[in-house]
């Protein structure tokens, strides 16, 4: 457990409530809302990942009103990784570095640092950690990093997808010691089996992770 969460400066923390939902304690965590994901021409779509950028946006303002930070975590892969099923992986290439299909939504507002993650050839899913491609040795990226040096103790985690990246990063989240939220409607998932998202969402809340919202199938 992160040091500070029982101090009178943290408080209660009122995530059903948007104006009370963030303060500088805080960071909003945005994953890979990248073209080859929420744009429905990318080569591994989400259905619907168009849909939550205003509502990323939205979430994004009131985040920098209260004083929160706002950070962005982007895959950023070489042309062959064993993430890609053309090198033994299951997915689709996709996000390789300087492409079009690697680039954030470009409807998505920027306002806070972006890290990449997967740029040697790393696998792995989480915004905080990716695996080795010899010998799968956990490493870390700067996310963790990034949000200490802002002082952040409580992370919302929203973006694409919600049975993979969201999932691990939010997992990572509570194993980092972070207070941990996932805003639902800011979510979509692969649901790469029917049912996915949904058992993602509780794989998050018994580890730990408060769900913001009402559950829907879209998630």
């Amino acid at each position: 457990m992160r040091a500070g969460w029982n101090t009178p400066q943290a408080g209660p923390w009122m995530l059903d409530d948007p104006d009370a939902r963030y303060d500088p304690l805080v960071a909003l965590v945005i994953v890979d809302v990248q073209n080859d994901f929420a744009d429905p021409a990318g080569s591994l779509s989400v259905r619907g990942g168009a849909d939550i950028v205003p509502l990323v946006n939205l979430e994004i303002r009131r985040a920098l009103a209260a004083g929160a930070a706002v950070a962005y975590t982007q895959d950023w892969h070489p042309p062959h990784t064993p993430h890609f099923a053309q090198d033994g992986g299951i997915w689709p290439v996709h996000c390789v570095a300087e492409t079009w299909g690697a680039e954030l939504h470009p409807n998505l507002a920027v306002a806070g640092p972006i890290v990449r993650k997967g740029s040697h050839g790393e696998d792995g899913y989480s915004g905080f950690s990716m695996r080795n491609p010899a010998g799968g040795a956990p490493v870390p990226t700067e996310l963790d990093a990034t949000l200490a040096r802002g002082g952040a103790r409580r992370i919302v985690v929203c973006g694409l997808a919600t049975d993979y990246c969201v999932k691990a990063t939010a997992l990572d989240g509570v194993r980092l010691g972070y207070e941990t939220a996932v805003l639902i409607e800011a979510i979509r998932a692969v649901d790469l089996q029917p049912g996915d998202g949904s058992l993602a969402l509780d794989e998050m809340a018994a580890a730990g992770v408060r769900l913001i919202g009402v559950r829907a199938a879209t998630t």
